[in-house]
């Protein structure tokens, strides 16, 4: 089965005050030893696959680069890891290859990047077309920045584009959401992920809200019913224009689903490189379901090679994830399936469960398949809750 590879980028232009993920402002000077290391790593998978006793394949459909913002390496640096990639594995001519940007960040010299390393898709952190709003969370782009920069990408060929929102942003009210959808839907892009704020302690303004506090505009986001009404704004909206929901948080156009995330939700396999990145392998082991393994999640302890975080997955943690990962996609989970893979007695373990959630309205069940309800889709981390540790129970 073909792998697919992730390379995280965690290097940042600025901070937003929403951000959980790891990642930050550096020092120009970090980003080769960065790149180095990243490569080497590359360069030894087979051997990394080995190690950790999961089966290794050259064959790759699918290249993501994330971030942080990839784009704010140097172009000879981004080349660098794409021909090192084509060195160590065989990348197929189908191959979706992503790059998150940061608008803004576009340039004539990362575009021919983009052409000479056969890049097909973007992904745009737009977050809003609200310029109040992007500015509060300390994003550096401005409406007409993020036109352009669908106008150019387009120019080059590349018209299999993403753009990112988040619905909760300081200042939004219902009708600068619904100018940011018009944004969307006149832009013409193929796919849209939808994010509701997250508020943890992970974040700059995460904490502040927990703490009741005012920086970081943290007293003009709004409450919880209204991020709630924004996402379901955005379903209806979309929707109607044919951009179709296929997992909590993302929509598309037929055809243009994320065929890289694809694999995350249902279970293939894939490798990630640098900071944070994590992998998921067929096992070479026939007693083990899966093999994870994670990058160190601080830049200091990745680049002095701290060693990868292993976890070996066993046929009940599979089973959890078969259910609340294949759960996350609109078309659900095909209950018939999961007892071919894991037993007829897998079914028996969860059937109080879904029943339970059916009768709450959080789920749908039509004949063997099962599937979040529109509400339960608001409140997916509660019902993943109840599916996780069904294996203990089979």
């Amino acid at each position: 089965m073909p792998l697919g590879l992730y390379i995280s980028v965690p290097f940042c232009r600025t901070k937003c005050s929403y951000c959980n993920f790891a990642s930050d402002v550096f020092s120009h000077s970090v980003f080769q030893r960065y790149v180095d290391r990243v490569c080497a790593d590359l360069q030894r998978s087979p051997e990394t696959a080995g190690q950790l006793s999961g089966r290794f394949e050259r064959l790759v459909d699918s290249v993501y680069l994330g971030g942080g913002s990839p784009t704010i390496l140097d172009v000879a640096q981004l080349e660098r890891v794409f021909v090192t990639i084509s060195q160590n594995f065989e990348v197929s001519r189908e191959a979706e290859i992503t790059v998150e940007c940061a608008p803004g960040t576009l340039s004539p010299a990362l575009l021919d990047v983009f052409g000479r390393c056969a890049v097909n898709r973007v992904s745009l952190g737009v977050q809003s077309f609200v310029d109040q709003e992007t500015r509060a969370v300390g994003r550096l782009h401005t409406r007409e920045t993020t036109i352009a920069d669908i106008v150019q990408l387009r120019a080059v060929g590349i018209s299999n584009i993403n753009v990112d929102l988040i619905a909760g942003l300081p200042h939004q009210t219902m009708e600068s959401w619904d100018t940011s959808l018009a944004e969307i839907i006149a832009s013409g892009v193929p796919h849209v992920s939808v994010y509701m704020l997250e508020v943890d302690n992970d974040s700059r303004l995460g904490r502040e809200l927990i703490a009741g506090g005012t920086k970081y505009h943290a007293h003009f986001v709004p409450n919880e019913d209204l991020i709630a009404n924004l996402y379901e704004r955005a379903c209806e909206r979309l929707e109607a224009t044919g951009i179709h929901q296929y997992e909590i948080s993302n929509f598309a156009k037929p055809g243009s689903e994320s065929q890289h995330n694809l694999k995350y939700w249902t279970r293939q396999p894939y490798m990630g490189f640098g900071v944070d990145a994590h992998s998921m392998l067929l096992p070479l082991d026939q007693h083990a379901a899966a093999m994870r393994f994670a990058a160190p999640d601080s830049l200091e302890n990745y680049l002095a090679g701290t060693q990868l975080e292993q976890t070996i997955l066993s046929r009940e943690g599979a089973l959890e994830e078969a259910l609340f990962l294949g759960l996350r996609l609109t078309r659900g989970v095909d209950l018939e399936k999961i007892a071919a893979e894991f037993g007829q007695e897998a079914i028996m373990s969860v059937a109080t469960t879904v029943a339970d959630l059916v009768a709450a309205g959080l789920m749908e069940q039509q004949g063997s398949v099962v599937r979040l309800s529109p509400r339960g889709r608001l409140l997916s981390n509660e019902v993943f809750e109840r599916f996780v540790s069904v294996g203990d129970r089979s």
